[in-house]
C-alpha cells in the first residue's frame, strides 16, 4: 500500500503508517495461512474410500504426553479396524497407515512397489536422516542387495555365542539386586536404565566384537548419548515438521541435536575401529566365528563399502540390535510383575530343567518360554508404528485401496495384533497359552501368523528382521535367568503408562526384586512336581 497516497486521503502520517502495518500484517497472515493450507492438505489423489485422521492427533504430542495406546484407542482403533486403512500426519505429510491383514501382507509382500525408504529419502536434511543415514533396514534395490550381502551372515548366525549373553545377563542380575538393596525394599528399582546399559553390553559382545563396559561402571559415554539421542529424536515438534530441521541457525536446539549425533557416530566409530579385541588379536576370526563388524570391516577395506556407508550401517547395528530388545525386556518386567501367575509358571518350567547354566539347546526346547516371548511382542511390539515405503507406482492394494505414485505407507502392529477381528475376542489380553504347548506348534503359527500379515512384530517376507534369531535367544536367556534367581513385583506406586511416541514400552516402569536362595528354588521346584 503506497504512503503518499494516503496521506493525499487527508490521513495523517501516523494514521497512514498505521494503516500501512495493518495491511502488511493481515497479507502475512494471509500467505502464511495458504502456505499452511498448502503443506496440511490431504493430497487430492488420495484414497477416498478410507477415512483421515484428523490432523491434530498426530500433533498431540505438542501439549499432551498421552501413551500410544491411549492415542490409538481413543482415535485410531475404530477407523482402523473399520476401514483397515487411514490417511494420518506424520513427519511431516500425509500417509497411508494400514493395520488390515490383507493389506499388510500386500504391501510387505511387494517390496518392488512398496519399496523400503526411510529418513534418508524422505527427510534427508532431518536429525533423524543424519542419525541413521542410508543403512540395511531402510535401504531399496541394489543397495539393500549390497548391505544384506555383506552383513547376513553375521545377523543371521545360527551360532551365535550363548556364553556372553548368559554372562552379561548374571552382572544385570546383579545390578538389579544392587540397586534394589540399597534403595530398600520398600520401593522399586527403575529398570530402563539399568536394562539399557545392559542390552548395550549383550549387542556389543555378540554383533560389535567390543565390551562397552556399560555394565561395569555407570554413565559409559556412548550409553549416555543413547538417552540424550532418544530424548533429542522424539520431540513431538520437529518429529511432526522436520522441515525445521533445515533452520538449525535459527533454532538453536536442532543444531545442538546435530552435534549430539556426530558426537555419536565419532565416538562408536573410534571404540569399534580401535577396539582392544581388534588390535591384540594375532590371528584372523574364523569364518564361522565373524560378526557383524568383521564383515563390515572386511567390507571397508576391501572398497565394497564406502566409510559413509560403513558408518550408517554401524549405527543402525548399534540401535536396533539393544533398543528393541530393551522395551521389550520393560514389557516383561511390567507384564511378569503385574501378573504373578504368568511368571510363577514360567519360573516352574525353568527351575524343572533342573539346569543352571542354559544353553541356546536348552532355551529351544521351552515351549512356555517360546510362547510367552511370543506374546510379549504380540502385544508390546517395541517398533509399534512404522511408515517407511513409499510406492514408486501406481498401486491397487489387495484389489480395494488405490495409492498414487509416491505415496509414503505403513503399519501399526498392535492396531492389527490387538483386533479382535483378527485374534479372536481376547485379543487385548494377554495368554501366552493361545501360542500351543510345543515349540514346534508354537513357532509354526508364529510363521503362519507372519505371511498372513496378522502379526507382524518381526515383518515379513524379504524384509523380514535378519536379527530375529538373536532378538529370541537373549529374550529366552535373560527371562531364564530372571525367574530363575528373582521374584518380582510391580512398585504399588507405579500406574502403567506406555511411550507417548517412538519404541513402545512402559514408561518410567519401577519393580521390586527380591533374591532366590537355593533352598526357596529347590522348594518352589518340589512344589510344581
Amino acid at each position: 500500500m503506497d504512503l503518499q497516497f494516503l496521506t493525499r486521503t487527508g490521513l495523517s502520517n501516523y494514521d497512514a503508517v498505521t494503516w500501512v502495518i495493518i495491511y502488511t500484517g493481515f497479507a502475512l497472515l494471509f500467505s502464511a495461512a495458504v502456505l499452511l493450507y498448502r503443506v496440511i492438505r490431504i493430497p487430492s489423489d488420495f484414497p477416498k474410500n478410507i477415512p483421515a485422521v484428523p490432523i491434530y492427533i498426530s500433533l498431540m504430542g505438542l501439549w499432551s504426553d498421552m501413551g500410544q495406546n491411549e492415542v490409538y484407542d481413543r482415535w485410531l482403533r475404530e477407523p482402523l479396524e473399520k476401514y483397515g486403512a487411514v490417511k494420518i500426519w506424520f513427519a511431516g505429510r500425509w500417509n497411508i497407515l494400514m493395520t488390515r491383514p490383507e493389506y499388510l501382507s500386500d504391501m510387505l509382500k511387494r517390496e518392488d512397489v512398496f519399496a523400503k525408504a526411510g529418513s534418508q529419502k524422505k527427510i534427508p536434511w532431518s536429525v533423524m536422516a543424519y542419525l541413521v543415514g542410508d543403512n540395511i533396514i531402510n535401504s531399496h534395490g541394489e543397495d539393500w542387495k549390497l548391505y544384506t550381502s555383506v552383513m547376513k551372515p553375521g545377523m543371521q548366525k545360527t551360532n551365535f555365542d550363548s556364553q556372553p549373553i548368559l554372562e552379561k545377563t548374571r552382572r544385570f542380575i546383579d545390578l538389579l539386586l544392587r540397586e534394589q538393596n540399597a534403595i530398600g525394599r520398600g520401593s522399586g528399582v527403575l529398570v530402563n536404565p539399568i536394562i539399557q546399559r545392559f542390552t548395550i553390553a549383550t549387542m556389543g559382545e555378540s554383533f560389535l566384537d567390543i565390551d562397552f563396559e556399560t555394565l561395569d561402571r555407570p554413565n559409559v559415554r556412548i550409553e549416555v548419548l543413547q538417552s540424550i539421542i532418544k530424548r533429542t529424536i522424539f520431540k513431538p515438534l520437529y518429529f511432526n515438521f522436520p522441515v525445521l530441521d533445515q533452520y538449525p541457525q535459527i533454532f538453536t536446539s536442532r543444531r545442538r541435536a546435530f552435534a549430539i549425533m556426530k558426537e555419536f557416530e565419532d565416538l562408536l566409530y573410534d571404540l569399534v575401529r580401535n577396539r582392544p579385541r581388534k588390535v591384540l588379536r594375532k590371528s584372523p576370526v574364523k569364518a564361522q566365528d565373524e560378526l557383524v563388524v568383521h564383515l563390515l570391516e572386511r567390507a571397508l577395506e576391501e572398497g565394497t563399502l564406502s566409510e559413509e556407508q560403513f558408518r550408517a550401517n554401524l549405527k543402525i547395528t548399534f540401535l536396533t540390535s539393544h533398543e528393541n530388545i530393551q522395551q521389550l525386556l520393560n514389557s516383561a518386567f511390567w507384564q511378569l510383575g503385574h501378573d504373578q501367575t504368568i511368571q510363577d509358571k514360567l519360573r516352574a518350567e525353568v527351575l524343572a530343567t533342573g539346569i543352571t547354566d542354559p544353553t541356546t539347546e536348552t532355551l529351544n526346547k521351552l515351549p512356555y518360554l517360546t510362547s510367552l516371548v511370543c506374546e510379549l511382542l504380540r502385544v508390546y511390539p517395541p517398533v509399534s508404528q512404522l511408515i517407511n515405503r513409499v510406492t514408486t507406482e501406481p498401486a491397487l492394494l489387495a484389489g480395494t485401496v488405490r495409492i498414487p505414485k509416491g505415496t509414503w505407507v505403513g503399519w501399526n502392529a498392535p492396531g492389527v495384533q490387538s483386533n479382535p477381528a483378527v485374534w479372536g475376542p481376547t485379543a487385548r489380553e494377554f495368554i501366552p497359552e493361545r501360542w500351543g504347548n510345543k515349540v514346534e506348534e508354537i513357532m509354526a503359527k508364529a510363521r503362519r501368523e507372519t505371511v498372513k500379515g496378522k502379526y507382524i512384530a518381526f515383518n515379513a517376507y524379504s524384509r523380514k528382521c535378519l536379527g530375529q534369531g538373536y532378538a529370541l535367544l537373549e529374550m529366552k536367556m535373560t527371562l531364564f535367568e530372571l525367574v530363575r534367581r528373582l521374584k518380582w513385583t510391580i512398585d504399588p506406586r507405579y500406574h502403567m503408562k506406555l511411550t507417548s511416541g517412538g519404541i513402545l514400552g512402559p514408561l518410567g516402569c519401577k519393580v521390586m526384586f527380591e533374591e532366590l536362595t537355593e533352598t526357596a528354588s529347590e522348594e518352589m521346584r518340589q512344589s510344581k512336581k
